[in-house]
């Protein structure tokens, strides 16, 4: 049961619904273990002033945003504690407090009756500088039941790589970079789209995803190239903080 108590940051009037956001935030931080044993992950320190939740929160504020609802579980209670009614960043903030865990989706679908028609749902533990207000615009004109912020990542293949046809090889590549293109964890959703979801079963957004996709329902890229960290990686949240204090204008511009 759920109880309720770039596209770059400066541009702001973008939508003319009052633009709400759902931010999960409930996970146990596994990967990043021992910071998340005392700590629930959002709450963990970038650089020496902020929290990541501090962050998400101040970025959204300026893009517009009024109202927030935090998906709480593991350590929640710190969470509640830290962000209150969301009064200090100029937001709105309520609670959707799982019981067990209902993945990416599923705490939007319990407080799906109090959403608006489109809103963003995202990870607690993402660092970027996209405008999300940006993002929540393109996905209404785009008319698609799902936007995903996508980035790309290149990966440094370490090996000799080779084609095959017939037991010889016809190619050979040594470390090839390997391009692809991933999900950012921030999402723009139709509540239209995700009513025939049940209410209190967990979902992933990759069951989403394929369901979607199975229906011919194809969701929708929104490519960014700035700057994006999944600070729930340990490689990304040591890069974070080395590199917080040259990018906190770029994060945080209009902020002191």
């Amino acid at each position: 049961m759920t109880q309720l108590d770039s596209r770059n940051l400066n541009r702001r009037e973008v939508t003319t619904e009052l633009p709400h956001v759902v931010i999960v935030a409930g996970g146990k931080g596994v990967r990043l273990r021992p910071y998340t044993t005392v700590i629930p992950k959002p709450l963990v320190p970038i650089g020496d002033r902020y929290s990541i939740l501090e962050i998400v929160m101040l970025q959204l504020a300026q893009c517009g945003f009024k109202r927030a609802t935090l998906a709480i579980g593991h350590l929640g209670h710190l969470i509640r504690a830290y962000v209150g009614d969301g009064s200090q960043w100029g937001l709105e903030v309520d609670y959707a407090e799982e019981r067990s865990p209902l993945g990416t989706v599923g705490p939007a679908l319990m407080v799906l009756e109090n959403l608006p028609d489109h809103f963003l749902l995202m990870n607690g533990d993402i660092l970027t500088d996209m405008n999300y207000a940006d993002l929540l615009k393109f996905h209404i004109e785009s008319d698609a039941p799902l936007t995903v912020a996508t980035n790309e990542r290149v990966h440094q293949v370490d090996f000799g790589v080779l084609d095959i046809q017939d037991g010889r090889i016809t190619s050979f590549t040594e470390k090839p970079p390997l391009t692809y293109t991933v999900s950012m964890g921030v999402y723009a959703m139709s509540k239209r789209h995700l009513e025939n979801y049940t209410k209190g079963l967990p979902y992933g957004f990759d069951e989403i995803m394929y369901d979607l996709i199975n229906k011919g329902m194809y969701p929708q890229s929104y490519p960014f190239d700035g700057y994006w960290l999944d600070i729930g990686r340990p490689d990304d949240y040591d890069r974070a903080n080395e590199e917080f204090e040259i990018m906190a204008p770029r994060l945080l511009r209009g902020v002191r």
